[in-house]
């Protein structure tokens, strides 16, 4: 009998709890809704949270990481999905975690993601960021195999952002690629290839005269080589 009883009393406690994650669910699924209807940012966050408690979801998870990282809360969204490539990851979570981690300054672990990326649907900006983060470590086979990719394919009305003056502009793709070989090529030998650099530069401001970036590296590279014949 006694057993009988903790039977029932166990079942009524699941049916119990179901009823109260179904009515949970049901709550938090209206209240994301309103919070987005308002645009309250903190109020979606928190609804994705709460429902990937209730019902987690790969989907749900996704998006809550793009909505920290959009925010530019990278670690959170990082946290959110980690920070592996995984073969059944979205398009849209290898990005998350792509941007993320440029953002935080990994750009070894970045590239991983940008390349699963660019292995699925190729493109020139993915090869743009592929090749500038190669850069920065230092993998020059890498870095050429972009840019050549790139600058193959990089179209006239594509553009590139840069945000290094206080008023963002846009050069061509192809002008961006140019001044990632040109400090490509002064990376790979700074003692003989200097000159060769600066004319890769010179290509780049040609096609663009208000590439800002590629003006000061060119500046930066001739009053290196004035310094240099000095010491001479």
């Amino acid at each position: 009998m006694k057993k009988l009883l903790f039977i029932a009393l166990l079942s009524a406690s699941y049916s119990l709890s179901a009823q109260n994650n179904s009515e949970l669910k049901e709550h938090y699924e209206a209240y994301y809704k309103q919070m987005r209807t308002q645009g309250d940012v903190q109020g979606i966050i928190n609804g994705l949270t709460h429902l990937n408690i209730i019902a987690p979801s790969v989907a749900r998870k996704d998006t809550l990481a793009y909505i920290y990282m959009s925010e530019n809360k990278y670690m959170q969204a990082l946290n959110t999905i980690g920070v592996d490539v995984v073969p059944t990851d979205s398009d849209m979570a290898l990005e998350i975690k792509a941007i993320s981690l440029k953002s935080i300054n990994q750009p070894a672990l970045a590239a991983q993601h940008f390349e699963a990326l660019f292995k699925r649907a190729p493109n020139v900006n993915i090869a743009y960021e592929l090749a500038e983060l190669n850069l920065s470590t230092q993998k020059f086979d890498e870095v050429n195999k972009y840019i050549t990719y790139g600058l193959t394919n990089a179209t006239a009305e594509m553009q590139h952002a840069y945000y290094e003056t206080k008023t963002p502009y846009q050069v061509s793709l192809k002008a961006a690629f140019l001044y990632l070989k040109a400090m490509l090529k002064f990376n790979e030998n700074k003692a003989t290839n200097l000159d060769a650099a600066v004319t890769i530069l010179d290509e780049a401001i040609a096609l663009n005269p208000n590439f800002n970036l590629a003006l000061i590296s060119k500046n930066a590279l001739l009053t290196q080589k004035a310094q240099d014949v000095k010491k001479d």
